[in-house]
């Protein structure tokens, strides 16, 4: 069945002649499935006749926005964490050519498990494995944020310091480019951001979107994958910890049943913020007193990657991937008044987020 852009099928004999060129070997007939989710780059599963299955991942078909689509960036990225104790899937092979796909791409293995990009999903772990999954999270965030950069070989990836003030500049630019409509909030948080600015401490690898809908996990909720190195790069730390914590919802603030992707940490037996907080300051002995403002810049830089996301739909260049974008317009408003919410608020005790978190706007897996 055709995949990909408008009225672009997915070439797959010959991806699949170029892969037996590389030595990894497909049986025919290979299954293509564009999978669902991907709110920037494209993945695909393809599949063997005899059950083998690769992950492929390209750039959109346009739209592309800087380093955000840079496949080698995030094969460096992958590559530079297999032999650490992040998970990561294993990459095969990449290439810049333009044939035989008519983009860049590479392709890593398939890693078994479940994505908890919404509460549908999670739902099938019971209580304990809840609590397991959100341990083994913060366990990986806190073994990414320890990755010796220069030991893996990632030091000259990007700049380490003033890793807020390149955040806010990039996004602001995106913001400018992309935005449709008149939503103020994004730029009046963007004014507050930039005066409250907190001295960076520490230096790491940045992931960029770490959370659970980028998440493999096994069937006791352990990690088994970290997917998504799209936006990785080097930087302040705590931006990972501000961002997850952005959309974790709590069970008490829900109301009412789920609705088709809410998010999983709404379900009994996933822990709160301040639980979390406490287990990457038990893995990671750092100061999470600022924590508020990481938390209110990860719901500005939100609204700004989704106003990107809206751009790019409304253009058709992502692929049939089963996205409905209508709302995202209240959603971007709504992330960017957390983000004043978070930031006007004073006197609250360090970690407790009273604004209720907003729902992240890439609950999509790359993997199924």
């Amino acid at each position: 069945m055709p995949v990909g852009g408008p009225a672009a099928a997915f070439p797959a004999e010959p991806v699949c002649e170029w892969l037996d060129h590389q030595g990894i070997l497909l049986a025919r007939p290979v299954t293509v499935e564009l999978i669902s989710g991907g709110r920037s780059n494209l993945t695909y599963s393809l599949e063997g006749a005899d059950g083998k299955r690769l992950v492929l991942r390209r750039p959109p078909f346009d739209g592309v926005l800087e380093t955000a689509h840079d496949m080698s960036r995030e094969w460096r990225f992958m590559h530079a964490l297999g032999a650490t104790p992040v998970p990561v899937p294993d990459v095969m092979v990449r290439t810049d050519e333009p044939e035989p796909l008519g983009a860049p791409f590479y392709v890593m293995s398939f890693v078994d498990g479940t994505v908890l990009h919404d509460a549908a999903a999670a739902v099938a772990l019971p209580a304990h494995a809840r609590v397991r999954a959100a341990a083994s999270l913060m366990e990986t965030m806190a073994s990414l944020h320890e990755v010796d950069i220069d030991a893996v070989g990632l030091a000259d990836i990007g700049r380490r310091e003033d890793y807020i003030p390149r955040q806010l500049r990039r996004w602001k630019r995106q913001w400018d480019q992309s935005k449709s409509g008149d939503i103020a909030g994004v730029d009046a948080a963007h004014a507050l951001l930039s005066r409250q600015i907190p001295p960076q401490t520490r230096t790491g690898i940045v992931h960029g979107d770490f959370r659970l809908g980028n998440m493999i996990c096994g069937p006791d909720g352990t990690i088994r994958a970290v997917l998504d190195w799209e936006l990785a790069t080097l930087g302040d730390p705590m931006a990972d910890l501000g961002w997850l914590l952005s959309s974790w919802v709590e069970p008490s603030e829900w109301v009412g049943d789920p609705t088709p992707g809410a998010p999983p940490s709404i379900l009994p037996g996933f822990p709160s913020r301040d639980w979390m907080l406490e287990r990457y300051e038990r893995a990671i002995a750092v100061d999470l007193s600022g924590i508020d403002f990481y938390i209110a810049f990860a719901h500005w830089r939100s609204a700004c990657i989704g106003s990107g996301v809206l751009a790019r739909y409304e253009a058709g260049v992502m692929g049939a991937d089963g996205f409905n974008p209508v709302g995202l317009r209240e959603v971007i408003a709504s992330r960017a008044q957390a983000a004043l919410d978070v930031l006007n608020r004073s006197g609250r005790r360090r970690g407790r987020v009273n604004a209720k978190p907003g729902t992240g706007l890439d609950q999509g897996s790359r993997q199924k």
